[in-house]
């Protein structure tokens, strides 16, 4: 099992990616703001250069061109051109990343002002206004960072934005409600798992404040006060089996859920550990490439036979 951290996050998170043109997190043309920090591990994460709070040092060695400038500039002899930098004598000062020509080298994360951020984002408003599209808050967690997030949603809404948050469902409801609720238009909520156990073992922590806090959010969106959308991550062996999917199933009819979106599993997260300094055996083979229509279509029959629209 991996375990998330168990410190404390601090009280603005780094910035990971501000992504612009995207069609696949809401409604119409999307600029999507991707928060490093995440309460959860799980084993499958698409993003795994999200889970850490704090800023890392990323090494892709296909664009490495071996001009030794990361050498040159490095004072604790960490890195080896070629091969990368060895993250038990690295202090991140990210020196490497300022002299790298080829990229290869990379900080991951980036501070930024909740200021700085809407400006950025408010650039793609033409295209928000032309498409019914918005912004999106994903991650990582944002809800790992009420306050931070809350000021972002807040400006974005002044600006006449559409808002939506994508999240684990792993937070505080009372910091939720205190901070993000009034300011969000849209809430993507995730539901991996429905053992407990097997939740904690690929998610590091029990699905049970997952599961309150996805019945607040269907309570509120049945009042017309939020739209929320369960999503099920479809991860072979792991989400993706009959007994899970059937349970996830019959637990969104029980709170009178109508609709639910299937993500198709993406194997890329494998590369991206290496990148991040990580090692592990090789995925297996229904982990390591991406699902096909007709094994999604499958998993879709589950919910449509128990009356739930898949999107």
């Amino acid at each position: 099992m991996n375990s998330p951290s168990t410190a404390a996050p601090p009280d603005a998170p780094l910035i990971l990616e501000i992504k612009g043109a995207s069609l696949d997190d809401g409604p119409g043309i999307r600029t999507v703001v991707f928060i490093k920090g995440c309460p959860l591990s799980c084993t499958w994460c698409h993003n795994p250069e999200s889970k850490a709070v704090g800023q890392e040092l990323s090494f892709d060695a296909g664009k490495c061109i071996r001009c030794g400038e990361c050498l040159r500039v490095c004072g604790e002899g960490a890195v080896t051109p070629g091969q990368g930098p060895d993250r038990s004598l690295c202090s991140l000062c990210l020196a490497c990343t300022e002299v790298c020509p080829a990229k290869a080298l990379e900080p991951v994360g980036r501070a930024m002002t909740p200021e700085e951020v809407v400006e950025t984002v408010a650039r793609d408003l033409p295209f928000f206004d032309a498409s019914g599209g918005g912004v999106t808050l994903s991650g990582g967690e944002p809800t790992l960072f009420p306050t931070f997030c809350g000021d972002l949603l807040r400006q974005f809404k002044a600006r006449g934005m559409h808002t939506l948050l994508e999240t684990c469902g792993h937070f505080s409801w009372s910091a939720f409600e205190s901070h993000i609720l009034d300011h969000t238009d849209t809430v993507y909520c995730d539901i991996k798992l429905m053992s407990p156990e097997a939740h904690r073992h690929h998610c590091g922590v029990s699905n049970s404040n997952i599961l309150s806090n996805l019945e607040k959010l269907l309570t509120l969106h049945r009042s017309g006060a939020l739209d929320v959308l369960p999503r099920v991550p479809l991860v072979p062996g792991i989400t993706a089996t009959v007994e899970n999917i059937t349970a996830i199933a019959d637990h969104l009819n029980a709170l009178d859920a109508h609709t639910v979106q299937v993500l198709p599993y993406n194997p890329l997260w494998h590369g991206k550990i290496k990148k991040m300094g990580g090692h592990g055996a090789a995925p297996s083979e229904s982990l390591g490439r991406f699902m096909d229509n007709g094994e999604v279509k499958h998993w879709r029959g589950y919910f449509e036979e128990r009356g739930l629209t898949t999107l």
